[in-house]
């Protein structure tokens, strides 16, 4: 079975392969080690609400950590913030853990983290935990209507130990 995701991407002509795995904490760091890619490919969505536009989908390495005021800017918004858990899924149509920048129940805006065009192909999620969708990071962008922006900062390195 195809997820809307998937259909979306058959219907713009894009090619993209799939790939599964046993879910368990919902985290990039888990797809991108069971994928057996490097996190900075793994791409995490995030359901954010915007003071001016309302609800946006930020996509972004899950190396990166989520810069609100980056994407407030980018986006047309003076603050952003993201939405609570229980919102996800009556938003979006997606289950937390699995929501894909491809493919909601409704046409949100799509900002994709600039870091994508260094990459060969970004892992997406396929519209369900545990299913992942490989796609070169222009078909994405394309597929999705996304602008293509800097919106992620580079978490904080570890401390060094004494």
């Amino acid at each position: 079975m195809k997820t809307r995701a998937m259909q979306l991407l058959d219907r713009a002509g894009v090619r993209y392969e799939v790939r599964e795995f046993q879910e368990e904490d919902l985290s990039a760091d888990e797809a991108a080690r069971k994928l057996r890619l490097p996190l900075a490919q793994v791409f995490k969505t995030l359901v954010v609400r915007g003071d001016r536009t309302g609800i946006l989908l930020a996509c972004l390495p899950g190396s990166m950590t989520l810069s609100l005021k980056a994407l407030a800017k980018v986006s047309g918004n003076k603050t952003a913030e993201l939405v609570e858990k229980d919102e996800i899924h009556r938003l979006t149509g997606y289950l937390r853990g699995g929501v894909s920048p491809l493919g909601a129940k409704k046409p949100y805006p799509v900002i994709l983290d600039a870091s994508a065009r260094a990459q060969p192909f970004l892992s997406v999620s396929a519209g369900m935990r545990g299913l992942q969708i490989l796609v070169a990071p222009a078909d994405l962008a394309r597929a999705a209507g996304a602008t293509v922006a800097p919106i992620g900062d580079d978490p904080l390195p570890p401390l060094p130990a004494r």
